[in-house]
Formats: structure tokens, C-alpha cells, sequence
């Protein structure tokens, strides 16, 4: 069975990156799989520093923007991570096999601890990549669509599959990471050379999904542009090519096609073209966000629903696993 797992962190707001570089994608991938299991992956979000109020929020709006995008419950599961107590279970026993080495080498944790003393970094932040294979590995998922930053977690997942069946006899997929180029990496509007980022001290890096129209013209006014005039992807245009790829992902039109269309342009003509469309994009599916954060009964029973399928698939997968281990009666 091709079965696909991937997951987003409620720890903040959905921002344009997240949506086109992951959920869009989900999408798609939804009608070209068996199976699609898309998971509000809230126990990673807890490696750092939480507000719990917020965090309960935060968990049903990530679920709503997977729903409002076109995440299909009947199709695909949809569910809350920490209702699948198999997801730490499996992490533990996946721990028994991984490498403090590895981990260590892991270049988002070097990134993320990088401002905090070695002492005072949380065994859970170095640790998150064996609860990530354990994600993945539980559903045996042979598909994981991430963002470029995630690859070396998959491989690592890769790892850890091959390592445990090498051991214990055929029992993981190993799984295969699936990266859209284009939309991989969507950069922020102040910096090209850094990745959209709902952390970043700044709101002008990034576009939210909440972002009203006026908003996003504002911000991608002030977006930063390149040297010249000439409205071209290049690796020497990190600006515009970054401005080409979101365009492209909101209009459905090619960044060939648009570099035709938009040859005798201005960057200011970009710019307002990119707002425009952005705005239309966005626009239905902020309403059906709405609409289903303002009936969150209907919403946490499609997550209970969904949390239920997750469990008879996670049972079966963690029984197969702690029987080869030789735990249990």
C-alpha cells in the first residue's frame, strides 16, 4: 500500500510558506495515494517552551487549515498526534536503536540550540527526530512530503527503519521523502536567503493565512527586491525568483510563463500583481477556516474520527514491534 504520512507543529500561525510548501501539496497527494494520513503534530511542538491556553488553540486552528485547504476527512485521516499515545511509545523503542551521534548531527537542532547553552537544551528538542521516525514508521508510510529543512529527518527515519529490520526481521517501510522544488523552501519577503518563518521577529517576513487584503499589499510593498529591473529566477535574484515561485503557486501559471508576461514590467508591478493574487487566492479559504473554527464540536469529532483510524493501524504496527522485540506476555 502507498500510504503517506506528514504533519505540521500548532506552535504558532499558518503562514503562506507552510501552506504552500506543505498543505497545498497534501492536497494533491490525497487522490494520487491508498492512503493519506495527515497529523497536528503537537507533542514536537512542545520541545520548546509553550503557552497551554494557546497551544489548545493553536491545535484545533492547524486542523482547520488542513480541513479549509482541501484535506478530505473521508478520504484522508486527519488527526491530533497526542491522542495516539503509540506515537511515545514507539519513539522509546526507536530511542534503544538510534545514535547519540546522529542526533547530534541533526543541522535543525544545531540551528535551534545554537543560541541556548549547551546544559540548558531539552532532551526532547534533540530528540524530535526519533519521535518524527516514530511518526512516520508507526503508519508505514512509504511517502513523507516535507520541506527541504525536514529531508535529513527522513533519511534519518530511513535509517532507523533499515537498522530495526536488519535486527529484528522485515517489519518497516522504509520511507521516501518527496519534495516539491519549487515550493519546497518559500523564502521570507525581508530576507530571500532564509526560509518564510512564523518565528521570525519580524511580520514582514512572512504572510499569514489570516492576513487581510490590505495587509498583504503592505507587506509585499515592503518586501525586498534585487539590483536591476529585469523580472527573472535566477540564483543571483533570490528576491524576485522568490516572489516568481509564490506567484506561480497562487496564479497556477508557470514562472517561464510569467517571466513572458511580466518582461516589460516593473518590480512594483510585480509586487502588486503578487498581492493581487494572493489575495484571491486566499480568500475562500479563509472563509471555510472560519466557518469551521466557529463549530469547533463538529471540528474535534472529525479529529476524534480521525484519531480512532489512526489508533486500529498504530495498535496493530506497536503490537508487530514489541512482539519482535520480545516485550510483553
Amino acid at each position: 500500500m502507498r500510504r503517506a504520512f506528514s504533519g505540521i507543529q500548532p506552535s504558532g500561525l499558518i503562514h503562506l510558506g507552510n501552506y504552500l510548501g506543505a498543505i497545498k501539496q497534501w492536497v494533491k497527494l490525497q487522490e494520487d495515494v491508498d492512503e493519506a494520513i495527515f497529523c497536528v503534530v503537537d507533542l514536537h511542538a512542545i520541545t520548546v517552551p509553550q503557552d497551554p491556553l494557546k497551544l489548545k488553540k493553536n491545535i484545533l486552528s492547524t486542523a482547520a487549515w488542513y480541513l479549509a485547504a482541501g484535506i478530505d476527512p473521508k478520504k484522508s485521516i486527519v488527526f491530533v498526534q497526542s491522542e495516539r499515545p503509540e506515537h511515545s511509545e514507539l519513539a522509546w523503542i526507536l530511542n534503544t536503536i538510534a545514535k547519540m551521534g546522529e542526533l547530534s548531527r541533526m543541522t535543525q537542532f544545531k540551528d535551534k540550540s545554537s543560541s541556548i547553552q549547551a546544559e540548558s537544551v531539552s532532551v526532547g528538542l534533540f530528540d524530535y527526530p526519533v519521535l518524527m521516525a516514530a511518526d512516520i514508521l508507526l503508519y508505514n508510510a512509504s511517502i513523507v512530503p516535507v520541506g527541504e529543512d525536514q529531508k535529513q529527518h527522513v533519511e534519518l527515519s530511513r535509517d532507523l527503519a533499515i537498522r530495526f529490520n536488519n535486527r529484528y526481521g522485515q517489519t518497516f517501510a522504509v520511507p521516501e521523502p518527496i519534495i516539491k522544488k519549487e515550493s519546497a523552501r518559500i523564502m521570507g519577503l525581508d530576507d530571500p536567503t532564509k526560509k518564510m518563518s512564523k518565528s521570525a521577529s519580524s511580520p514582514y517576513n512572512y504572510i499569514a493565512m489570516t492576513d487581510d487584503e490590505e495587509t498583504v499589499k503592505n507587506k509585499i510593498r515592503k518586501a525586498v527586491t534585487d539590483s536591476g529591473n529585469e523580472i527573472v529566477a535566477s540564483q543571483d535574484k533570490p528576491a524576485i525568483t522568490n516572489l516568481l515561485n509564490i506567484l506561480a503557486e497562487v496564479s497556477g501559471k508557470s514562472i517561464s510563463q510569467l517571466q513572458v508576461e511580466l518582461r516589460d514590467k516593473s518590480y512594483g508591478d510585480l509586487k502588486e500583481l503578487v498581492a493581487s493574487e494572493i489575495t484571491k487566492y486566499l480568500k475562500p479559504i479563509q472563509a471555510k477556516y472560519n466557518s469551521l473554527m466557529a463549530d469547533e464540536s463538529s471540528l474535534k469529532k472529525i479529529l476524534e474520527n480521525g484519531a480512532s483510524r489512526a489508533g486500529a493501524l498504530a495498535d496493530q504496527m506497536l503490537t508487530e514491534v514489541k512482539n519482535k522485540i520480545g516485550l510483553g506476555l
